[in-house]
């Protein structure tokens, strides 16, 4: 037991710290050879933001550990929906104006898509390679159709280190990532056994939450530097590059159906939260402490039924 969480510790805080190195080491990559902001934000820290989910997904799927694969990648957009914007709020009101509602809509498309191939049992290469065809697609749309507000809020960031020191953090990152996400995984899958619960509840929750943590960092600076737009759209990004691109690529490796278990409840919270989501985005003026404390209560109610279920 003592080497599963031993195990299971040490990873996240390979995958935490793998995952601040790549996005450091990237972002000032991007700023010193002059890539835009918009690029910047929405190619490079999407996906380098998204390498803790992608490995542990990955690794899950490649031990042949589905539940745990697809319960991590659901599991983190719960985290981001609920927790992340949640304790966010607590920070710091969050006030909105017009922002992330079409990036909202993508989100929602994705989840119900998601929700489809589950219903459906559907499980092949090719809907992997389908998934990663549409990321592409709204990374085209999205640096065509950008938001006034993209160019400022990257302004600044990252360009804080040599180019050496980034291309040295950006490869000690991708490093840790691998080894972390491997003993995270393989921890994790123990620890179920241990403790007699499934892969899918370790993944929804123990692993999600991990994974989300650089996330969770991101909103939460964010929110106390006053960028509301920042900690909005790190969620929603992330959401969208959880279900597409980990979605897809994990769908590409291993090409099995997402497991039907997962259809109970906890999709049906995800797609309930996403929409709820852009309903406050449309409707709403501010995300506030009372709405963010509800949000937070919301996702400590889905994790203890996680495991009492």
């Amino acid at each position: 037991m003592f080497e599963a969480i031993l195990f299971s510790l040490i990873g996240l805080a390979g995958l935490a710290i793998g995952g601040e190195f790549l996005v450091r080491g990237s972002v000032t990559i991007a700023h010193r050879l002059g890539i835009s902001n918009l690029i910047t934000g929405l190619v490079i820290v999407g996906f380098a933001t998204s390498m803790p989910e992608m490995v542990a997904s990955v690794e899950a799927a490649l031990l042949d550990s589905p539940e745990l694969a697809w319960g991590n990648i659901i599991g983190s957009n719960i985290a981001n929906t609920l927790l992340i914007l949640g304790v966010s709020a607590l920070v710091m009101p969050i006030v909105l104006t017009g922002m992330g509602r079409r990036d909202a809509v993508v989100a929602l498309i994705a989840t119900v898509v998601l929700w489809l191939l589950t219903a459906l049992q559907w499980g092949a290469v090719w809907i992997g390679v389908v998934l990663l065809a549409a990321l592409g697609a709204y990374i085209y749309w999205r640096f065509n159709h950008p938001r006034a507000s993209d160019e400022e809020e990257g302004e600044g960031e990252g360009a804080d280190m040599k180019l050496p020191l980034a291309i040295a953090a950006f490869i000690g990152g991708v490093a840790l990532l691998v080894v972390g996400g491997n003993l995270l995984v393989t921890g994790a899958i123990d620890m179920a056994r241990l403790f007699g619960v499934s892969e899918t509840v370790i993944g929804l929750t123990v692993v999600a939450v991990g994974t989300s943590l650089p996330e969770l960092a991101a909103s939460v600076a964010a929110a106390l530097r006053g960028k509301p737009g920042l900690a909005v759209g790190n969620v929603v990004g992330s959401n969208i590059y959880n279900i597409l691109l980990i979605g897809g690529v994990t769908m590409t490796v291993a090409p099995f159906p997402v497991p039907a278990s997962l259809l109970t409840y906890q999709l049906v919270l995800l797609a309930v939260s996403a929409l709820a989501l852009l309903i406050l985005l449309a409707r709403g003026k501010q995300i506030g402490r009372v709405i963010g404390a509800v949000l937070v209560m919301a996702f400590a109610v889905n994790t203890a039924m996680a495991f009492t279920g």
